[in-house]
């Protein structure tokens, strides 16, 4: 069993992969996404996207064992989106919601019952606002 600690991290993942799923569901392509709402949709997808590397980078190595994504891209992702001051591609933003967002989503719900009392961190998160968006996870543990 990994620490308890891992629960914040990945239910903070988690949330923000949901907000991004919501915020960009209305959107036939990138280039809407990227326009509409004066970039409201696409910069807070951006922010999402560096909170979910931050906490990516804290979750324990072992418990990331998954071939299914390559975790060391997903670090380096925030520096290509919090360098990028010009401009920073919405293809390639586009595609991690689209293409890896949910593939990540699975990955990190696979992880909570290695955490040891999951249920009790997961059910004490789900009473608070911030995790709003995860109730799903109720039926699941």
């Amino acid at each position: 069993m990994f620490d308890s600690k891992n629960i914040l991290y990945i239910l903070t993942m988690l949330e923000a992969i949901e907000k991004i799923f919501i915020y960009s569901s209305d959107f036939k392509d990138e280039e809407e996404f990227y326009s509409k709402n004066k970039q409201l949709n696409f910069n807070t997808t951006v922010n999402l996207l560096i909170s979910i590397v931050e906490e990516n980078k804290k979750i324990d190595s072992d418990l990331k064992l998954s071939n299914k994504i390559n975790w060391k891209n997903i670090s380096a992702m925030r520096d290509k989106i919090s360098h990028n001051y010009r401009g920073i591609d919405e293809s390639m933003v586009w595609e991690i919601i689209k293409d890896y967002l949910p593939v990540l989503k699975e990955l990190l719900i696979e992880m909570l019952p290695k955490i040891e009392n999951n249920k009790l961190y997961i059910d004490e998160a789900l009473t608070t606002k911030y995790y709003a968006e995860l109730t799903y996870l109720k039926k699941l543990f």
